[in-house]
């Protein structure tokens, strides 16, 4: 199985994230959104699926996807000490430009 990075890395399940965070989608608001073929947002539904950042919901003929955020805060994680760098770069200019006439 693919880590959350290497699912991530792919720009159209980005893109397919980015629309779920929306609520709840069935797969051919999906593929109008991002003008790809069914078959190509199903297979990164499928990637998405299996790394547990989305989950679907079958209403008859119907598929809901939904995001799943927890898997997410392993990103968050990883990103938090950049945060944190760029806070204190962001602080220390802001004290440069006080001091400056």
């Amino acid at each position: 199985m693919e880590s959350t990075f290497e699912v991530l890395a792919e720009g159209r399940r980005r893109d397919i994230l980015d629309l779920l965070r929306a609520g709840e989608r069935p797969v051919g608001e999906l593929v109008d959104e991002l003008s790809l073929s069914q078959p190509a947002v199903s297979k990164h539904l499928k990637v998405l699926r299996d790394a547990g950042l989305v989950e679907v919901r079958q209403d008859a003929q119907r598929r809901w996807y939904r995001l799943r955020p927890a898997p997410l805060a392993e990103v968050d994680a990883w990103l938090e000490p950049y945060r944190d760098l760029w806070r204190t770069r962001l602080d220390a200019l802001e004290t440069h430009l006080d001091t400056m006439d």
